[in-house]
């Protein structure tokens, strides 16, 4: 529901119902009424059907085979078309900007010392061995360097307690100790290993594919779980939409004078975190690293100066520039690092992002309230439905939708 703001607080419309109301040449209108009033969304308006065969296991053999559904952002027109049609549906002032963060084999498979267990008693012997089981940790974010602590996922997460030690590698080559816990199987590991850490874990990780991936990692995800502009190690999960460009497309694009600009997002495992509160605007997304170069920064301000448009490759680099665009007046992009928990759901104004490239989300996910945010819920749902239907490949390794 949307509440109005002034005595009474008579006006009680459904958020979704108002865009109904509107026409679209008073589209601009309601965006900027919205923006005045409080936003009560439910996520069960994000819902759809997928039936669990289109969700995509594999990585397709060439990256550029993939299809692309092109949405008219204003009247909802779909097109179907091949990835490699992108170059050309872009303008050619266009500034296309790329999250180039790489992912790195986060998930670590070891097991528990036991240390901080309760004690088993002499007629249950096999639970001594089971406090001594396997363990999963996902490295979800770096706290310090020296020493080498980490926030970290764990599961078994109820049986992991402060003090508990943990051994990963055949040899035992990377040992770590909990010394924090938090709520939904988080907790802060500290790790000690005699050789270079990330020299370790890229050894003995594996690459972090998403839940819905169910089958176990293998070699060929170390390369296609990855975009090939990635630079900048940090990422438990690929920016997906970057996932279909090949050294050849980047080519074409830079052939008809189209610039690139790069940014960096760390994705972390909030991306996959269901949303658990009923109403959109009570969740919040958990904190990500970015960085903006000053170069980077110039070159998109200056296109914007003259309006050329910023085309953002995936909902992660709409995030860090609408971020970076909203801690100046001028809706400048400000070059600079930090954390960025920027939610975007419908209603919300776009300063920077002029298109948008993206794979299709999960139900009810942040992703998915920030696709509709930058077209309407009707058009992308109705274009999930489209894809659907065709038979669209979903989520990482799928197919993906140019919004414009």
């Amino acid at each position: 529901m949307v509440t109005g703001p002034g005595p009474g607080n008579n006006l009680k419309v459904p958020a979704i119902e108002l865009e109904r109301r509107f026409s679209k040449g008073a589209k601009r209108d309601i965006y900027q009424f919205r923006h005045l009033i409080i936003c009560r969304v439910l996520v069960s308006e994000f819902d759809f059907h997928l039936p669990e065969e289109l969700i995509a296991q594999e990585a397709l053999a060439d990256r550029a085979d993939s299809r692309l559904l092109h949405l008219a952002r204003e009247v909802g027109d779909i097109v179907d078309r091949r990835f490699r049609d992108f170059p050309e549906l872009l303008r050619a002032d266009d500034l296309l900007v790329l999250n180039n963060t790489k992912v790195f084999p986060a998930r670590l498979y070891g097991r528990r010392s036991g240390s901080r267990s309760q004690p088993v008693t002499r007629r249950n012997p096999a639970a001594r061995e089971f406090l001594k089981g396997e363990v999963e940790v996902l490295l979800t974010r770096q706290i310090s360097e020296q020493p080498n602590v980490w926030q970290c996922l764990v599961r078994p997460g109820r049986k992991i307690g402060i003090g508990e030690h943990l051994s990963f590698g055949t040899d035992g080559e990377l040992q770590a100790e909990v010394t924090g816990r938090g709520s939904f199987g988080e907790r802060t590991i500290r790790f000690s290993t005699t050789d270079d850490f990330f020299a370790v874990v890229g050894r003995i990780g594996h690459v972090p594919l998403p839940p819905y991936i169910t089958r176990q990692d293998n070699p060929a995800d170390r390369v296609r779980y990855q975009t090939i502009f990635a630079r900048e190690r940090g990422s438990v999960a690929a920016p997906t939409a970057g996932l279909h460009f090949t050294s050849e497309i980047l080519q074409r694009i830079r052939l008809r004078g189209i610039e690139t600009a790069e940014i960096t997002l760390h994705v972390g495992p909030g991306t996959f975190q269901p949303v658990r509160a009923e109403r959109v605007e009570d969740n919040k997304l958990h904190e990500e690293q970015y960085s903006i170069s000053t170069i980077a920064a110039d070159q998109m301000n200056a296109a914007t100066a003259v309006g050329r448009r910023l085309v953002a490759v995936g909902t992660t680099t709409v995030r860090t520039l609408e971020y970076a665009t909203a801690q100046t007046r001028e809706n400048r992009v400000r070059a600079g690092s930090g954390e960025v928990d920027l939610f975007i759901y419908p209603g919300y104004q776009f300063r920077a992002v002029g298109a948008l490239l993206t794979n299709f989300h999960l139900p009810k996910s942040t992703l998915l309230m920030l696709t509709c945010a930058f077209s309407t819920r009707q058009h992308v749902l109705a274009a999930y439905e489209h894809a659907v239907v065709n038979r669209y490949r979903f989520y990482s390794y799928g197919d993906c939708m140019f919004i414009e």
